[in-house]
């Protein structure tokens, strides 16, 4: 999934660390809501939600209509704001690449959408359907399950979702410190053999000057 370049939310910046938009951000993106909500309604239904990500995303119609079903959890035809606000953030988060982010910081509204029966449970049928919108990839999506179902019913409570949360930034975190490591590393490495290489070349300079100003005196 991608934004379309040049669309309205391309140009919204999500903070990185709480993965929310800015005060301004969001005045903004209400005023553009209220310029969707073409029936003063201050909700979008299932069509205009729709020509919305298809003019924002690359989403196909069937993942659009499974997004709204998602949102629209208790089945009245339209969302308002409060829901679009989120949808928006996790596109944004999507986008950047903060979708374990996104997930950590909003850990009990995402487990909320993905718990469709509202049992306080996530079934792994259910994260498989949405896990395009967190860019779980079928075999984590086990991994998954597999070290976090403690209760071993198949099904995900808070406790262990959130757990997940931490434990997948946790991991996140330093293999992001482990990269910015290497990469200072290869930069201390690139500079010292650049640093060599001028040493020798002003070597080498001296010599022929040096050459050349004995060649003089003879």
């Amino acid at each position: 999934m991608r934004l379309k370049q040049g669309s309205f939310l391309w140009y919204l910046y999500l903070d990185k660390i709480y993965c929310l938009l800015s005060v301004r951000n969001v005045k903004a993106l209400a005023e553009y809501f209220h310029i969707l909500d073409v029936h003063g309604k201050n909700t979008l239904n299932d069509v205009l939600f729709y020509h919305f990500l298809h003019h924002v995303t690359d989403l196909k119609k069937a993942q659009i209509n499974i997004v709204f079903d998602m949102l629209d959890w208790n089945a009245v035809g339209e969302i308002g704001f409060e829901k679009f606000y989120m949808l928006v953030c996790m596109l944004l988060a999507h986008q950047n690449h903060l979708e374990g982010q996104f997930m950590y910081r909003h850990s009990r509204p995402v487990f909320d959408l993905l718990d469709l029966k509202g049992d306080l449970r996530i079934g792994a049928k259910n994260f498989e359907i949405y896990r395009f919108l967190f860019n779980i990839q079928k075999q984590e999506l086990k991994d998954l399950f597999h070290d976090f179902d403690i209760t071993g019913d198949n099904r995900l409570n808070y406790q262990e979702f959130k757990l997940y949360t931490i434990i997948y930034i946790d991991k996140l975190q330093k293999r992001q410190k482990t990269e910015e490591k290497e990469k200072g590393e290869r930069k201390r490495s690139l500079y010292s053999k650049c640093h060599i290489k001028q040493i020798q070349a002003e070597r080498v300079s001296w010599k022929k000057m040096e050459s050349e100003s004995t060649e003089r005196e003879h």
